[in-house]
């Protein structure tokens, strides 16, 4: 269990919810697959085998929404229902109107959906009860928004808001390029992409290359400003920081993860022993990044 992104956001710290009230409010809405009429089914399932909904080890929690959705292509729809609309032309004598081609398709929608081939995907999302830390593992806000919207149906009360920094991470980025120097406890890695904000939109991205020359510094005294730049923490964790503030194509290093090895036997010992890895690592990078940017934005 190794998330490969986060999508960050806050709960109320420490978040005054008890395991078994969340586990019997996600239970209210636990996921079914669709049914013959239905294009798309969303529910909780068990992020393990052990069948409890609110997988909990050291105090941090995981929870898992499945989507299930049809896959009815719109194209062949279309071409179903032209297919049958030039033989009604034939038996009727005229072209079908508008309200016959919507019923026509509506009518190809119902006989195919039913023998639709379905596909599924898993989003699953870790809560730090104490702490007050919610990330979904999806790479876009889009997708970290169908976990949410799931949560806000389910439970009483979903105080979430979006983590905010007082400094932006593009001034963080810019300020740590132009300097050479990445902030405390962070090194520079060699992945970057930098964007005008003229119309013209340039851009020039950088893969394994060298981001302390003066390439870079003419770049940002063009006007190009760093919308993506790769950092690794204290030799531990690996990962993109975005101009959203997102974290993507996160890597626990080897360092971390060789400490799981023969921490268990059984599969699910081992799950729990790299879950536990995992989140204690992310309760040390969070922070850093965070201070990193001048620290959270006071309400108010």
């Amino acid at each position: 269990m190794w998330f490969r992104n986060l999508q960050l956001y806050r709960l109320p710290a420490p978040w005054p919810v008890r395991i078994e009230d969340l586990e019997d409010q996600l239970a209210s809405r636990r996921f079914q697959p669709c049914g013959s009429q239905d294009p798309e089914s969303r529910g909780w399932v068990s992020p393990v085998a052990d069948g409890a909904l609110v997988h909990s080890v050291a105090g941090q929690w995981l929870i898992c929404l499945c989507i299930e959705q049809r896959l009815l292509p719109s194209s062949v729809v279309k071409q179903e229902a032209e297919d049958r609309a030039a033989q009604l032309e034939l038996t009727q004598g005229f072209k079908p109107g508008r309200k016959q081609m919507k019923d026509l398709k509506e009518e190809v929608v119902r006989e195919l959906m039913p023998r639709a081939f379905t596909r599924r995907r898993k989003v699953y999302a870790w809560i730090d009860p104490k702490d007050g830390w919610f990330a979904v593992d999806v790479p876009s806000v889009t997708r970290a928004e169908d976990v949410l919207e799931a949560l806000r149906q389910s439970l009483e009360t979903f105080p979430l808001t979006l983590l905010r920094t007082e400094t932006s991470p593009v001034s963080a980025m810019t300020d740590w390029l132009a300097g050479g120097e990445a902030p405390a406890g962070f090194t520079i890695d060699m992945d970057c992409e930098l964007k005008s904000v003229t119309e013209e939109k340039a851009a020039v991205r950088y893969v394994r290359h060298s981001l302390d020359g003066d390439e870079i510094k003419a770049h940002l005294t063009e006007g190009k400003l760093p919308t993506k730049l790769a950092l690794t923490f204290d030799d531990r964790v690996s990962f993109v920081l975005t101009e959203k503030g997102e974290i993507k194509r996160l890597q626990f290093l080897d360092v971390v993860k060789e400490a799981a090895d023969g921490s268990g036997e059984s599969a699910q010992e081992l799950f729990d022993a790299h879950f536990a890895l995992m989140t204690g690592e992310l309760k040390r990078l969070i922070p850093a990044v965070v201070t990193a940017l001048g620290g959270e934005t006071q309400a108010g």
